[in-house]
């Protein structure tokens, strides 16, 4: 596995257009894995601090060859992202070691819709329910955010819509995807459930900057 950064020029057309796009985003990002076989999973965020500040997180199973999405969106005359082996974090994790995060995602609840019936996807709209959305996940993930109040705040929301062609039907629909980046502090509870979820994602829409989780030493 390996993690790279890059640093997006926001004055390019290319990076206006995925910007405003997470499916052309998703595209631009896979372009830099030729030989991504179906089963392998690419995860992808973009920070944004401030309007000059951007920032592309990728982790994958694979190197990638980020060289044509430097051309569209980076600075081509300099050396702009950088990639490292995961392994470097991955191996380092010890239950009770604390860690600061961030992660963009997907907050949904399934529900019920009667027995045999698959629940209803329901996106998570308000900040509390994105809030308790990641505090039921704590479990899953192998972390603890502490007793009482989450140690963890809702820092930016949105809702991302584009259009996609259905595989199966070949028909064009509308995607909407409300999206909540989280930051705060964790504790590693338990370190395979926290490697899963770093390399894997959290929740669904990952093909479309969803999921990826990153730490730093507090």
């Amino acid at each position: 596995m390996y993690l790279t950064q890059m640093k997006l020029n926001p004055s390019r057309d290319g990076t206006r257009r995925a910007l405003a796009s997470d499916q052309v985003m998703h595209a631009m990002v896979l372009a830099g894995f030729p030989h991504l076989t179906a089963n392998e999973r690419v995860l992808w965020r973009v920070d944004i601090a401030n309007r000059h500040d951007v920032t592309l997180y990728v982790v994958s199973p694979a190197r990638p060859d980020m060289t044509g999405l430097v051309e569209q969106t980076g600075w081509p005359l300099e050396q702009t992202w950088k990639t490292a082996p995961y392994a470097n974090l991955l191996d380092r994790l010890e239950a009770g070691q604390q860690w600061r995060f961030r992660l963009s995602a997907n907050p949904t609840v399934s529900e019920a819709q009667g027995p045999g019936v698959r629940g209803k996807v329901r996106p998570c709209r308000t900040v509390g329910q994105q809030e308790e959305w990641l505090s039921k996940r704590t479990a899953a993930i192998g972390v603890s955010f502490g007793d009482g109040e989450p140690a963890f705040v809702v820092t930016r929301r949105g809702m991302s819509e584009f259009p996609r062609t259905d595989t199966v039907t070949g028909q064009r629909k509308r995607v909407q995807l409300t999206k909540a980046t989280y930051e705060g502090a964790l504790e590693v509870v338990d370190v395979d459930l926290l490697r899963r979820a770093l390399v894997q994602g959290v929740g669904r829409g990952k093909a479309y900057g969803c999921g990826l989780m990153t730490l730093a030493h507090p």
